[in-house]
């Protein structure tokens, strides 16, 4: 018999979807209407591709915008409504924080091990000539949109092995079927980066073409121009709706979205305070300074980034096999002092592998092993010791690649190298345009160090695709038997307190072996002008998926022409 459980970070009970309180709380009704226009958390990226057979990492940020997925964000949940959530993170939604976007209701079932979802009825795929009629979206769809990724040979490694095999009994009615649990079952297939739902004619017509892309969510893509923008328009025959008092409004509430690629930092900062811009999702702290002075009118939001910043070190390449000298290299950067000097003070000393948002999994440095806690303390001396011991008393040259694409890394790097050479250890520097970059991790051709915004994704993925062995964003080619099995036990554990203990044991154990030079995670400051209503600096809903949050905001227009705008 079918009934409620726990399993992995969902609640499974059957539910109907929660509406999002929106500016209800605030008195005002939402004025439909008006653009938008967005430098996003990768302003400086152009979409990677446009179909999700690329299993690509950012393909949620470019077709989330169109494609709807299985469950979302609730956004009643965000910290300026009350709630706990602040919904920055690059893809954790905690277990009170999700809910159903193509799903009614969803339940576990035990003999034998499957989840069933029930569809909204009455979703469309708008008309998209020359590829497709308008059409209602049904189960049919989500099984293709399964099985087309599944077949895919980028697919991520053992991704799907926990499913033995997806069926739709009926029109509205999905089931997954399991081989055995995985914590991250909804990660996986519900709303994580792999997990859009997308109809066959646009892969039949060409998946990768941006023209072809036609989804049942709230906006449709209407231009892209490569290096400059994307824009988006509401999709008229949206299925979601929103209630203000005993007002129900359909959603989206702005007309048209654009994003902004800007590759350069200083025209980003110059676009918001110029207008051109009304939200700017990423702010560097010295560009937060500036902007509160001479910008005051601006709305402000400080996150603790979402990626852990590192240079990863290869241990399957000399001398980065022997961990005594990653050990040193990270005793030889002054960690503390690039804090003070080139963050200002908006940085943590340690918040990787665990991001603190991850209540239960992270571990504050206080509370680790002296052995880890001495990674983070500057000592040269030891450092150089370390290396005399593994045989290197006079240091070392390697090669290390850094995106160009990376304002902040531009700046960093030669920091970390200058310390590096305090202790006879030299440091090449190679930059590499994003597609080269990415390629060099996933064809496995990375120099023997690879200086890297790593996302902090999950408290369970941040683990498995960094660490275990053959993982495609294992940079550091981490290899270790015990924690791969560790991983494996992590899971197969329904008990979301016993998980956490075993995360916790993980992430110190990878954190003691030092695969990267562990820096520091700075703090980023999202902006926003105050014509931009039902917004608190909200970011992701999902897997990079920023779809949701859009489509509840709104402009003001007629404050936007008081202040000059």
């Amino acid at each position: 018999m079918p009934h409620a459980r726990k399993l992995g970070a969902v609640s499974l009970l059957a539910f109907a979807v929660a509406a999002w309180p929106g500016t209800a709380r605030t008195g005002e009704i939402p004025k439909p209407g008006g653009a938008l226009e967005v430098a996003t958390v990768y302003a400086t990226l152009s979409p990677l591709t446009w179909s999700p057979y690329d299993w690509q990492w950012k393909i949620n940020h470019d077709t989330g915008m169109v494609y709807d997925l299985l469950l979302a964000a609730d956004l009643s949940k965000a910290k300026r409504l009350g709630g706990p959530h602040g919904f920055t993170a690059d893809a954790w939604l905690p277990s009170d924080a999700i809910r159903g976007d193509l799903a009614e209701s969803f339940e576990m079932r035990d003999n034998p091990l499957s989840i069933v979802f029930k569809l909204r009825k009455g979703v469309m795929f708008p008309d998209k000539p020359g590829v497709m009629k308008s059409r209602e979206l049904t189960s049919e769809d989500v099984l293709y949109s399964y099985h087309h990724r599944d077949k895919s040979p980028r697919k991520v490694a053992e991704y799907f092995d926990h499913i033995e095999r997806v069926e739709a009994p009926d029109r509205y009615t999905v089931i997954f079927h399991f081989k055995e649990f995985n914590a991250e079952w909804d990660y996986r297939f519900a709303w994580g980066y792999h997990s859009s739902i997308y109809p066959k004619e646009v892969m039949e017509a060409g998946g990768n073409d941006w023209k072809n892309v036609n989804g049942s969510g709230p906006f449709m893509i209407s231009d892209y121009v490569p290096g400059n923008s994307q824009t988006y328009l509401k999709n008229p025959i949206y299925w979601g709706r929103e209630k203000f008092g005993e007002a129900e409004l359909q959603l989206p509430f702005v007309d048209r979205i654009t994003y902004r690629i800007l590759k350069d930092e200083a025209t980003q900062v110059t676009a918001l305070r110029t207008g051109k811009l009304d939200i700017l999702e990423t702010v560097r702290w010295q560009n937060a300074e500036m902007l509160k002075k001479s910008v005051p009118h601006l709305h402000w939001n400080r996150w603790l980034s979402s990626s852990g910043t590192g240079m990863a070190l290869r241990i399957d390449t000399k001398p980065f096999n022997d961990v005594r000298v990653r050990r040193a290299l990270n005793m030889a950067v002054n960690k503390q002092e690039i804090i003070d000097a080139y963050y200002n003070g908006n940085a943590e000393l340690m918040a990787y592998p665990q991001h603190p948002d991850f209540k239960g999994y992270h571990e504050p440095l206080s509370a680790m092993p002296d052995s880890v806690k001495e990674l983070f303390a500057y000592n040269p001396e030891k450092a150089k010791k370390l290396l005399a011991e593994a045989g290197y008393p006079n240091g070392f040259s390697f090669k290390v690649q850094v995106c160009g694409c990376s304002i902040e890394h531009a700046d960093l790097l030669p920091l970390v190298v200058g310390y590096l050479e305090k202790i006879g250890v030299k440091a090449e520097i190679q930059t590499l345009e994003y597609g080269a970059y990415y390629a060099a991790m996933v064809n496995r051709t990375l120099a023997a160090g690879y200086m890297t915004d790593v996302g902090h994704t999950n408290p369970t993925t941040v683990l498995r695709k960094s660490f275990v062995t053959g993982q495609r964003w294992n940079m550091a080619q981490y290899s270790d038997a015990g924690f791969d099995k560790g991983m494996e036990d992590v899971f197969l554990e329904r008990d979301e307190d016993k998980r956490k203990a075993k995360v916790r044991e993980l992430s110190r154990k990878v954190l003691d072996d030092a695969p990267h030079i562990w820096l520091p995670i700075r703090y980023n400051y999202t902006a926003w002008w105050p014509w931009v209503k039902n917004y608190g600096g909200e970011l992701r809903a999902g897997a990079t998926r920023p779809g949701p949050i859009y489509a509840r905001l709104w402009i003001d227009q007629e404050l936007k022409k008081k202040m000059g705008y």
